[in-house]
């Protein structure tokens, strides 16, 4: 289990794994997109866009510091330390294991080899006694290698399970460190935006076009707008008098403005 989430906490970098601070912030996506936004905001100079662009720009690159900062200090705190039990000690247990399982197979064969030995010479072992003292040698010598393989695994077993604790600390720091970036990465946003608001309330050269026809009063300061003035003078004096009757005028309802916006009148 600690060797896959090693590998899956390596996964998360979005820097190049294993380098210095400034090479991994350079290769941030983050960076490339912060250095987009300033190099563009230059080219729009005192627009509304530019200063979006350059505001966002600067926010964008504090994230990408931040989030360097934040991989760095997990790879050094925290995968290292992840690294070293999933890279060497579990594997010394695994071979450990693996090799006592080798010896007890060991052990079993010449204890069955001795077994068969001893059988076969009967209740006289006056006529194999070489072979069967080769092979009762044998026996202990695979026996006590198996007893020196339990003791040293046992021992490695002992030791891991002894570090438990301080193993699983790594992974409360793993979400204190995330938590921290986070709140890091929150402060830079919270910054940022009361900025690029007020760039957005402060712009006045803010479009007539398509905007509500209530807007467009309240900022030009009439009570009705010019051309929606102009077209209805023009059909009282003219068009309205040749369409309708003299009797029937004083009937017809106004003309209504509910509903109109700058951009269908086509404001300039």
């Amino acid at each position: 289990m600690c060797h896959h989430s090693h590998k899956r906490l390596m996964a998360c970098f979005q820097g190049q794994h294993g380098t210095d601070a400034e090479r991994r912030y350079k290769k941030l996506p983050l960076t490339a997109l912060a250095q987009n936004m300033q190099e563009a905001s230059t080219q729009l100079e005192e627009s509304l866009l530019g200063k979006m662009l350059e505001t966002c720009g600067d926010a964008e690159n504090q994230l990408a510091l931040e989030l360097t900062q934040h991989e760095v200090f997990v790879e050094r705190e925290i995968v290292e330390p992840l690294c070293s039990i999933a890279e060497v000690e579990i594997p010394n247990i695994q071979k450990q294991r693996k090799q006592l399982a080798k010896l007890v197979l060991d052990w079993d064969s010449v204890r069955a080899r001795w077994n068969q030995a001893h059988k076969s010479s009967g209740t006289n072992f006056q006529g194999l006694p070489s072979k069967i003292d080769t092979l009762k040698e044998e026996m202990d010598e695979a026996g006590n290698k198996v007893e020196l393989c339990k003791d040293q695994l046992a021992a490695d077993m002992y030791n891991f399970m002894a570090k438990e604790g301080e193993y699983g600390k790594f992974f409360v720091t793993l979400l204190e460190a995330q938590a921290d970036y986070h709140r890091k990465a929150l402060a830079v946003l919270e910054k940022a935006l009361p900025e690029m608001r007020a760039h957005q309330d402060k712009w006045a050269e803010k479009p007539a076009f398509g905007t509500p026809l209530e807007e467009h009063l309240k900022r030009s300061g009439r009570e009705i707008a010019l051309p929606i003035e102009a077209c209805v003078m023009l059909l009282l004096e003219t068009g309205m008098k040749e369409e309708v009757s003299g009797a029937l005028w004083p009937c017809l309802p106004p003309p209504t403005l509910h509903g109109l916006t700058a951009f269908q009148l086509q404001l300039p």
